[in-house]
């Protein structure tokens, strides 16, 4: 469970690093920027692109696309679905934190998968090479 939320916790932090609603986000600081694109932005912003790549390649991998589908659904009707039961009136600022924190939820997943199937399903991995290695 701790490592599910250390990548649930890394996950949130790079897309809220990307962007959130309180203007404190990489593409706030991009576009609102004077001064055009910077050494220090560029860096920033191919931190950040390699941090996309790896969680969402990484998901895509262990989930496939009918996978990642169905997490994203799962997810966003789940997220809805507690809102019905609840009847929440949600702002604009309050739904886009909801469906930050469902990309985060999926990324988590995805990259939990792997460790998980293995553990429900006691097999490794084909990919793992001969001998369990």
């Amino acid at each position: 469970m701790r490592g599910f939320l250390l990548r649930l916790a890394g996950a949130l932090a790079l897309v809220l690093a990307t962007y959130n609603p309180e203007g404190r986000s990489f593409t706030h600081w991009l576009l609102e920027g004077q001064d055009g694109i910077t050494p220090l932005k560029a860096f920033v912003g191919v931190v950040l692109t390699s941090g996309w790549v790896f969680v969402f390649t990484s998901t895509w991998r262990a989930l496939g696309v009918i996978g990642t589908g169905l997490a994203l659904a799962l997810v966003g009707t789940g997220l809805w679905l507690a809102v019905d039961w609840t009847h929440a009136t949600l702002g604009a600022k309050a739904v886009t934190y909801l469906a930050l924190f469902g990309i985060a939820l999926v990324f988590a997943g995805g990259m939990s998968w792997p460790r998980l199937r293995r553990r429900f399903t006691r097999q490794a991995d084909v990919r793992e090479g001969a001998g369990g290695r």
